[in-house]
């Protein structure tokens, strides 16, 4: 089963945070790749004309956002910016070409992020 999923909240969606889940605002799941990939496609669409900023990682991995749309942390004691995510994935994992399924907390790539969260992720255990 495919599953395409938007999410809202403080982490772009490749960061799959232990409480990832907890930012799902919606998901929609499908039996083939084609449908799945076209509902991703016209969400990918409406987001892009809805939000001035974005970012790609990975495969079917979208962050949208707008500068100034925060919510303040108090566990960070900060103002965090709220990113619109959308993921494409197969059986609630990832898709990659090579078959690899790897999440990025795994191997922390220097992403500054000071929420408590951040340490909760896949291998900082």
């Amino acid at each position: 089963m495919y599953q395409v999923i938007e999410m809202y909240g403080d982490s772009e969606p490749w960061w799959f945070f232990e409480d990832w889940e907890q930012d799902i605002v919606d998901c929609s799941e499908f039996s083939d790749f084609l449908t799945a990939h076209t509902h991703y496609h016209a969400l990918y669409q409406k987001h892009e004309r809805e939000y001035p900023m974005k970012k790609e990682k990975d495969y079917f991995l979208a962050a949208f956002w707008k500068e100034g749309d925060l919510l303040f942390c108090e566990d960070c004691d900060e103002d965090l910016q709220q990113y619109k995510g959308l993921l494409l994935l197969k059986n609630g994992k990832k898709i990659t070409m090579d078959g690899i399924e790897i999440n990025e907390t795994t191997y922390y790539s220097g992403k500054t992020k000071c929420c408590p969260r951040f340490r909760q992720g896949a291998g900082n255990e």
